[in-house]
């Protein structure tokens, strides 16, 4: 079996984790290992990881491999208080094997993210530093059940009075990503405004080019409450309008500002703001600091990076200056501020509570892959669930010497490794058109020394790219119809991961971002989803999914999706969610 593994593997085919994961668990003389993790919140996780034995070094490797994949994919999850790997320890190989492994994640930059997260959320909580060991079998007790959440309010009430409540008051919603923001503001329940703002936040070496951004376009959202008070002829008005252009540069957006609140008696307050933010979030703070967004920053010399990334982790504070006294700015992962966007929209809807019955799950989809998930209670479970950078294909060995840097490459830039980046997301519709049909790119790429990058200069060309290949996907090129629907069975594959680690129960999946932003392309990734596990919903985050009352009035809006804008509104009603 290993053996016709690796072969696979050196062939250049995929061997996704979920498949090697039965195939080992299927073997009667394997050696018995179990992986424990113990949670940030005290509770205790088992998953079985039974190993094969092995003839030669490529099987060792392989194993090895594995092993450090299941470990990788369980703390890029949860993180936690501490791992133990429990195996026979008088069965030496075996030992050996996952006490290599665990130095490996000391040892490898890519893998030692994890570490560094933990470490940084132990401190942050008071916890003894994290740490890794491999322990007997034979003091493995199992662990005692996790208790069922307390009853109480249901989801469905939650979402109903976070709904209500934002229909009184001045709120602005943001949703911040790789290459973009997209904004609203509310007012009473009226939708004043939405706005994209293209930015480039991988490239800042400091906080304040990521905070400082932020800063400028909610005080441009509070222009709008302002503006909706002035005189329909007031001068500021025509300046508002220009800067909240998708094009508008940051003079004309400063401009603006300037204008709407020199026109103010007094300058509003927000009574609510929430925010939706690619990088782990517990408490509404930014903790995690080692996703691409702050890769510039963590390479920068003249500064201390976690000194600088504090500045980061603490932006609600300065925010909160924009919001009435009392007002917490609210926080949260861009993945379950998807999760929580169709749940809301469910809720509002006016059924029973029927589809919530389990909570919902959902992935935003667009640069990267963000995953979220809330429970049947309405609770978000304060985990990293950072999962853009699973390790899920244990094969590919070919495109794994290819270097990160290049898009025919299955490793992520920023960590090295061959994560979920290179299978979802806009950096996986490149690698798979240069394989597909490479001229599917012309005039979009530039080569040197080899190696094959998207044009970011004079202009960054990876949206257009994207946008590019799923118009030819949706104009009936076939390579390009492949390209998607491949997202949709690599996004089965994460699925089936993700399922295992949580087990949620549920058997829907909602898609945000830019991937559900053309009908015909979500058509193809639903395809391919489909041919995967056929017994999973995948629901697109479209027009059909608006159901309150500021998302029916986004679904109006020419111009704008509801998938585009969505978690931007979604914002507002998490700002109010008790």
């Amino acid at each position: 079996m290993l053996d016709e593994f690796i072969s696979l593997s050196q062939r250049g085919d995929a061997l996704w984790i979920s498949d090697v994961r039965r195939a080992f668990a299927a073997e009667p003389d394997a050696y018995r290992a179990v992986i424990r993790l113990e949670c940030l919140d005290g509770t205790l996780r088992d998953y079985s990881c039974p190993l094969p034995h092995w003839e030669n070094a490529a099987g060792r490797d392989f194993l090895a491999e594995y092993l450090t994949a299941r470990i990788f994919n369980i703390l890029s999850c949860f993180s936690g208080r501490a791992l133990h790997v429990y195996l026979d320890l008088s069965a030496e190989e075996p030992r050996r094997l996952a006490e290599d492994c665990l130095a490996t994640f000391t040892a490898t930059p890519g893998l030692k993210k994890v570490l560094n997260i933990a470490r940084r959320l132990c401190g942050s909580m008071g916890l003894p530093p994290f740490g890794m060991d491999v322990r007997d079998i034979n003091d493995y007790a199992p662990a005692p059940p996790r208790e069922a959440p307390a009853s109480g309010v249901s989801l469905n009430e939650r979402l109903l009075a976070a709904i209500g409540a934002g229909g009184r008051g001045a709120y602005c919603g943001m949703d911040v990503g790789g290459t973009d923001i997209k904004l609203a503001a509310a007012l009473d329940g009226r939708l004043l405004a939405v706005k994209e703002y293209d930015w480039n936040p991988a490239a800042s070496p400091t906080a304040d080019g990521i905070t400082e951004p932020m800063l400028m376009l909610a005080r441009l959202m509070r222009a709008c409450v302002i503006a909706d008070s002035l005189p329909k002829d007031h001068s500021a008005l025509a300046v508002l309008a220009a800067a909240l252009r998708k094009d508008a540069d940051d003079e004309e957006i400063r401009t603006a500002i300037s204008a709407c609140e020199g026109a103010a008696a007094g300058l509003p307050l927000f009574d609510g703001l929430g925010l939706s933010f690619p990088d782990i979030v517990i408490g509404s703070r930014i903790l995690g600091g080692e996703t691409p967004k702050t890769k510039a920053m963590r390479e920068n010399p003249d500064v201390d990076y976690e000194t600088e990334f504090a500045k980061l982790s603490h932006v609600s504070e300065s925010l909160a200056a924009l919001c009435r006294p009392g007002v917490r700015v609210r926080i949260i992962n861009d993945g379950p501020m998807a999760a929580f966007s169709a749940a809301a929209e469910l809720a509002a809807d006016g059924a029973d509570g029927a589809e919530l019955t389990h909570g919902v799950v959902a992935y935003a989809l667009g640069t990267d892959l963000g995953s979220g998930w809330i429970d049947a209670r309405g609770d978000i479970p304060e985990i990293p669930l950072e999962l853009y950078d699973l390790l899920l294909d244990l094969g590919s060995a070919p495109w794994k010497r290819v270097p990160p840097e290049d898009i025919r490459s299955v490793r992520n830039e920023n960590s090295g490794l061959p994560g979920v980046r290179r299978y979802l997301g806009q950096a996986a519709t490149y690698r798979l058109a240069q394989e597909l049909q490479p001229s599917l790119l012309d005039g979009l790429t530039e080569e040197s020394d080899g190696v094959i990058r998207i044009k970011t200069a004079p202009q960054d060309m990876r949206k257009p790219a994207l946008e590019r290949l799923m118009t030819a996907a949706a104009d009936g090129n076939e390579a390009a119809r492949e390209i998607f629907r491949r997202i949709g069975s690599n996004l089965a594959a994460l699925t089936e991961e993700m399922e295992y680690l949580l087990s949620t129960g549920t058997d829907s999946r909602y898609i945000f971002g830019r991937f559900a932003k053309i009908p015909g392309c979500f058509t193809l990734i639903r395809e391919g989803f489909g041919s995967v596990l056929p017994g999973m919903k995948l629901i697109a985050a479209d027009d059909g999914l608006a159901r309150s009352g500021l998302m029916r009035q986004l679904a109006r809006l020419e111009g704008v999706t509801v998938a585009q804008f969505a978690q931007a509104v979604s914002a507002i009603y998490y700002s109010c969610m008790n």
